[in-house]
């Protein structure tokens, strides 16, 4: 760790004497900030130090001071161990105690975790007038009853706190220009001027900072490592939901029936077979409730008379998970072919084709051809690949480097118009998949229908509510709600959408 590269520092060395680097006391010699994206852009111009505080000597520590040396800062660390801790540092690194590197910058980067802030306490006076950045993480969510930001705010109430860093790993720190890692920087400050001091030293270490406005969004800030796949539990649940109903149908009616009334074993169908039973009715379950959502909103907008109505939380949440759902879908649809691939190679399969040969021996029946049934399964197969490759479609323009190369029309035209299509191919693969049986008496075991039946039953319903919305009646006057025409009782109350989702038409955002 002697040797620090420079390659990728983009700050530029304008007002930096020789004699800066190597004062003892906050440097004289700055560098300006231009900010020219923050709402504080008619406050005074904030300055960055060449000389930035490190206290802690831990893995993000380490990583900070890397990151700050390579784009050329001067790094004073402090410590509660200073000469064990020298050793984990270039040689270039001035590793003291936390009094002395405090005295040495003007802005101090506080890597040390919540249960060690006592220490601060006789130090505050130190402190006051100096930026901290606290980028400090907890274990679990809301674990205090204050941010770990606020709680230091409050022990320095003389120092400008600000939150930041936290969300990036102290390996992506190291990274001269990670590609597998998120370099957005979310930042909160109750002083501006901290704030934009913050932002322009995360771009100057080539990192994006994202003003998040006062202290007290700092909880949110703080919660955002830990969370795991926020936007997620929704969706999943939902498919464990439906995985676990689809399955427990399809048991009951294939293995529990015929063991009950004719004392036939067919467990073993229980891994492959229940199962790829089970993957199609979910997948597609999953792809009609991606659409419904839409005509949810659509009717909501309809009966309010205007776009201007707040969703329920539970609608725009559930517009809000569309993608996920999408994703789900295509995830069971990709499952399922592999297993459809993989039902020939089963041995009850080679024993079922090698008996149905025996019987045609013994029936003397020479050629068992039935035109029907191949074209059935002929036309079952073309649908689900077609099915299948508009799904992948979906999910493909829904990569931001590729929806960031299509216009709003030609996006909303892929993920609404060919969405309904490879939905309403996906309902005819699985009608062809059942055909007759549907109206077969002997289908119907312990009274209830087969499971492609149920299964298709939401998708059907959502294509005639789509079929619905395209009438004319019902189609223009939707089209004028969506162009801001206000037919509702509270006409002239409102002056724009409210909530997340509201702004936009429903159906015309991204599914997957």
């Amino acid at each position: 760790m002697d040797s620090i590269s420079m390659k990728g520092c983009t700050r530029s060395p304008v007002f930096l004497t020789a004699s800066s680097s190597h004062l003892s006391h906050p440097p004289a010699c700055v560098f300006h900030c231009g900010i020219g994206n923050t709402p504080a852009d008619s406050g005074p111009s904030c300055l960055v130090p060449t000389t930035v505080a490190v206290l802690g000597s831990g893995d993000f520590s380490k990583g900070i001071t890397c990151r700050l040396l390579r784009c050329g800062f001067k790094v004073v660390v402090g410590s509660r161990r200073p000469k064990l801790a020298s050793h984990s540092f270039p040689h270039v690194v001035d590793v003291s105690h936390y009094e002395d590197a405090i005295r040495k910058s003007n802005i101090v980067f506080l890597a040390i975790h919540r249960e060690h802030y006592s220490v601060l306490w006789d130090l505050k006076h130190i402190m006051a007038g100096k930026v901290i950045v606290d980028v400090s993480n907890n274990r679990r969510v809301n674990q205090y009853p204050e941010s770990n930001a606020e709680y230091l705010a409050s022990l320095l109430p003389d120092s400008d706190v600000v939150k930041g860093f936290n969300v990036i790993s102290a390996w992506a720190m190291q990274q001269s220009h990670p590609k597998d890692s998120s370099t957005q920087v979310f930042i909160c400050s109750d002083s501006i001027q901290a704030r934009q001091l913050v932002m322009e030293l995360a771009r100057q270490l080539n990192f994006h900072p994202v003003d998040m406005g006062p202290l007290s969004l700092s909880r949110y800030i703080e919660n955002i490592p830990i969370q795991l796949f926020p936007g997620w539990k929704g969706p999943v649940l939902a498919a464990v939901a439906l995985s676990i109903f689809f399955f427990g149908y399809s048991f009951v009616r294939d293995i529990i029936h015929p063991y009950v009334k004719h004392k036939q074993s067919d467990f073993y169908k229980i891994p492959i077979e229940i199962v790829n039973h089970t993957l199609p009715s979910v997948a597609i379950t999953l792809l009609a409730l991606v659409y419904l959502a839409g005509q949810l909103a659509a009717a909501h907008q309809l009966y309010s008379g205007t776009k201007y109505k707040q969703f329920p939380h539970w609608l725009e949440g559930w517009l809000q998970s569309r993608k996920q759902l999408g994703l789900i879908s295509l995830f069971l649809a990709a499952v399922h072919v592999l297993y459809s691939l993989c039902l020939p190679l089963r041995r009850s399969e080679r024993y079922l084709l090698l008996n149905t040969a025996y019987q045609q021996i013994n029936a003397n029946v020479e050629n068992s051809w039935n035109e029907e049934e191949v074209w059935r399964v002929e036309m079952y197969v073309s649908f689900g690949i077609m099915s299948f490759g508009l799904m992948c479609l979906l999910a493909i323009t829904s990569i931001p480097s590729i929806s960031n190369s299509l216009n709003w029309r030609e996006f909303s035209f892929i993920q609404s118009t060919l969405g309904y299509i490879a939905l309403l191919i996906a309902t005819f693969h699985g009608l062809l998949f059942g055909w007759k049986r549907a109206f077969d008496e002997d289908a119907y075991r312990f009274y209830l229908p087969p499971s492609f039946v149920v299964s298709l039953a939401l998708p059907v319903c959502v294509i005639l509510g789509k079929v619905l919305m395209l009438l004319p009646c019902v189609g223009h006057k939707l089209h004028q709600i969506r162009k801001g025409q206000d037919t509702s009782p509270y006409k002239g109350r409102r002056l724009e959408p409210v909530g997340s989702a509201a702004n936009i038409s429903p159906e015309r955002v991204t599914i997957m």
